[in-house]
């Protein structure tokens, strides 16, 4: 987990300590390395388990200090969000029944967890990305109040000099920017943790680089946020696009992420990449320091190397190096950090199998991996995995090609199993978790593909995205706690939604997104064939910012047609000449009631949304028909009427009764 010593006040001045006392840890830890005062001999493995809380209506529930407080168990801690929290897991030593350990201690803390949420009405969700997250959620209100979080934010900002771009690309498009450091606790990973010997370490952290990519084609588990359908693990582009602490001249320069793959294979030693890091990333925190680590050592003991610790923790590597100590006794291990949280614990710990097998079997079998395998063949492959899931195709060692599903039961699923066989694992326990691997393969029902099927099943009920992501969240959470692994789940339905209210508190919920707008220079030939086209009775007029500035309604544009030729003194009118202008607008936080008194009392029939200065939607009577027809279904129990029925009975109905 992160590192929370964190000094409140960071000026240059401490800043520069900070950097003396980093620069004499890593001295002190390759005098270590050199004197042979790391721990050799055995393998532990040890895992982090992020998790979202969520309320009642599958929100965001912004409890988790209240929820610790509870709790009262050091093994829990906080994250970034409010509505995040973390386990740390025992390590455990490779062999015998350590997964079904692992499994047996990750479910009885989140029972623990979901114990003391649910005396504060909420609930534990494990999702890489949690479907029903709005931008709104993520305000510094809800950041953790530590020390560590709040400097995080300064720090990343500061060198960044202003808000967040994110840009990502799948099935939909998602282009949006954000002030702070809060993106970040979108995204709950299930990070696993393999202790290795300074001897051994480039040889296993080159293949851990190089098998992170099959490994996250079969766990893949984020593919929606802000209800956009993008990546197969979207947590990959968001996590490094949500930190990313570059200015305009380092993006110039391609300057590499806080937040990488990394630029290339380990040759000898763990100190390369602490070098690396320290070289390219300024500190943005510091911690108080510690006694000088070779005074320390002058006197048999071990120590914490806290300076380099904190470092090392603002710099997210998908495989980072860690230093650690335990008993007095100092190691390191790698952590991977591009697991998602979920669907399951089964899931999770089979994830964890799977890449622990490969890690104990692939330096014996594969020899010096860089040598066979390029590392921008390595680094292809991690993104292809990201992006496509099973589908990806890779480019494997010695040039030979596979797809991700190929691969993995041709190849690694067998090596995984000598590789645990070799640690002596239980064999029932290396059959149950690889199995399930090997099933999620074999269906191709990843997380992200059943959450993007679901989807798909429940959009033919032409519901809002609001509604579609709760009942999908809704699904997940029942079959989560049935704790059968995901390839098993059947696809999500809208009856498993609930209380269907709860999607239409606010006009943000419900609003049209997909937007035909007109500019006001547009001829009005042109604003009445959009119109007669797309069906629809209202079209906002916007500036070239995207502001609005006026809205064209169907009996007004009927007013000016029955008035003769489109045109003035021989010129064709222009949208400017007959939209209303300055037309009544709300936000998407909008209450429902309150939109809808606004309308009545105004006598319009719809209402641009607008946040920020940007237009962002629109509602209609007709949306509000529909809405209500909902809920009169639900509370009546018109369980004869058909969704898509119901929803063609409020089209036609609001087509001839919507108001001007």
């Amino acid at each position: 987990m992160g590192e929370h010593n964190v000094k409140q006040e960071f000026d240059e001045l401490s800043a520069q300590a900070f950097m003396r006392a980093v620069l004499e840890d890593l001295r002190a830890l390759e005098f270590m390395i050199q004197t042979n005062r790391l721990e050799t001999g055995v393998t532990r493995i040890g895992a982090e388990q992020e998790m979202f809380l969520v309320d009642a209506n599958l929100r965001p529930a912004p409890v988790s200090l209240e929820v610790l407080e509870l709790a009262n168990d050091p093994r829990l801690t906080t994250e970034i969000a409010r509505f995040n929290l973390e386990a740390n897991l025992s390590p455990l030593q490779l062999r015998g029944r350590c997964f079904r350990e692992m499994e047996q201690e990750l479910t009885e803390l989140l029972s623990l967890v979901r114990a003391r949420a649910g005396m504060l009405g909420a609930e534990v969700f494990l999702s890489g990305i949690l479907p029903t997250l709005r931008k709104s959620d993520l305000t510094l209100e809800n950041l953790a109040p530590l020390a560590r979080y709040h400097q995080l934010n300064r720090g990343v900002i500061g060198l960044r000099g202003g808000p967040f771009s994110i840009h990502i690309k799948g099935l939909d498009e998602l282009d949006i920017s954000h002030e702070n450091i809060m993106m970040e606790s979108c995204n709950t990973s299930f990070q696993v943790h393999f202790q290795t010997s300074p001897v051994e370490f480039a040889s296993h952290y080159n293949l851990a680089q190089a098998i992170t990519a099959p490994v996250l084609a079969a766990a893949v588990n984020s593919p929606i946020l802000f209800g956009h359908r993008l990546w197969q693990e979207t947590r990959v582009a968001l996590f490094q696009h949500s930190t990313d602490s570059r200015s305009r001249s380092q993006l110039a320069r391609s300057q590499p992420t806080r937040v990488s793959f990394g630029e290339g294979w380990v040759e000898k030693s763990v100190t390369e990449l602490f070098h690396d890091q320290i070289a390219r990333f300024r500190p943005i925190m510091s911690t108080n320091a510690d006694e000088n680590p070779f005074q320390v050592l002058a006197r048999g003991e071990t120590p914490l190397l806290s300076a380099l610790r904190m470092h090392n923790s603002t710099v997210w590597r998908w495989n980072r190096a860690c230093y650690g100590v335990a008993d007095g006794v100092a190691h390191l291990r790698i952590e991977n950090r591009a697991l998602p949280s979920g669907p399951t614990v089964k899931d999770e710990i089979a994830n964890a199998a799977f890449f622990v097998g490969l890690m104990a079997a692939g330096v014996e079998e594969y020899g010096d991996i860089a040598r066979r395998l390029s590392f921008d063949d390595a680094k292809t492959n991690f993104f292809a995995a990201a992006r496509h899931g099973l589908g990806a195709q890779f480019t494997w060692l010695d040039g030979a090609s596979f797809s991700a599903a190929s691969l993995i039961l041709k190849e690694l699923l067998p090596l995984a199993r000598i590789g645990l066989k070799r640690a002596e694992v239980d064999p029932a326990d290396v059959d149950f978790y690889l199995g399930i691997i090997e099933d999620r393969v074999r269906s191709g029902q990843t997380g992200s593909q059943w959450m993007l099927k679901s989807l798909a099943a429940l959009g033919d009920s032409h519901e809002s995205n609001d509604v579609l992501t709760r009942a999908l969240t809704t699904a997940s959470l029942a079959r989560e706690k049935e704790g059968k692994p995901v390839n098993q789940w059947e696809l999500a339905n809208c009856d498993e939604l609930g209380d269907w209210s709860q999607s239409y508190q606010t006009v943000g919920q419900f609003m049209s997104t997909d937007l035909f707008t007109l500019r006001p220079n547009d001829l009005v030939d042109l604003a009445a064939s959009v119109m007669d086209w797309r069906h629809i009775r209202h079209v906002p007029v916007e500036n070239d910012d995207g502001r609005l500035v006026g809205l064209v309604t169907h009996r007004g544009l009927l007013r000016v047609m029955n008035r003769g030729p489109v045109s003035r003194d021989g010129k064709p009118l222009t949208v400017s000449e007959i939209m209303k202008a300055n037309p009544t607008s709300v936000s998407s936080a909008t209450p429902t009631l309150e939109a809808m008194e606004i309308m009545r009392v105004s006598k319009i029939g719809c209402l641009p949304v607008v946040d920020e200065g940007q237009l962002v939607g629109i509602v209609t009577s007709y949306d509000f028909l529909t809405a209500t027809a909902r809920l009169f279904k639900q509370q009546l129990g018109a369980a004869a009427v058909q969704p898509k029925e119901m929803n063609n009975r409020a089209r036609s109905a609001g087509a001839r009764g919507e108001a001007a």
